[in-house]
């Protein structure tokens, strides 16, 4: 069944996790997976073959309205500007029961202004590791 994404919430820190406030969007893990070209001599019907190689975990974005006073965003500039590993979080609305968990390395920190729009912001996360997804019924 839909739902709304309402509620929806990144978070950065392990012990005491911060939100990051004012997003109005957030993207989950882009995961990939390399792929080894294992075709030989005696590969079937003149087709390559192929074995999987190893994951990525992609990137995360997230964007909305700037708030130099929201502790979650200066948390991520912050871990910008020290190049630190962060633990993250993506909450989705608790009716859905799910929610993903990543370490990652901020790459990108972007305020923008234009005219008649509110101030905005950009993050990207590189993903660390495995992203775990958590799914509770």
């Amino acid at each position: 069944m839909a739902q709304r994404a309402l509620g929806t919430k990144l978070k950065i820190g392990s012990t005491s996790p911060i939100a990051i406030g004012s997003l109005t969007s957030i993207s989950s893990p882009s995961m990939s997976q390399d792929t080894i070209d294992v075709t030989t001599l005696d590969s079937d019907g003149e087709y390559r073959e192929f074995i999987g190689g190893f994951k990525d975990g992609g990137e995360v974005s997230a964007s909305g309205f700037f708030d130099p006073q929201d502790q979650g965003q200066s948390a991520v500039y912050t871990a910008m500007e020290n190049s630190t590993v962060e633990d993250f979080t993506i909450e989705f609305p608790p009716a859905m029961g799910a929610k993903w968990e990543f370490k990652g390395v901020v790459t990108a920190f972007q305020t923008s202004a234009e005219l008649e729009d509110a101030v905005s912001f950009e993050i990207t996360i590189k993903v660390s590791g495995k992203p775990t997804l958590t799914i509770t019924p």
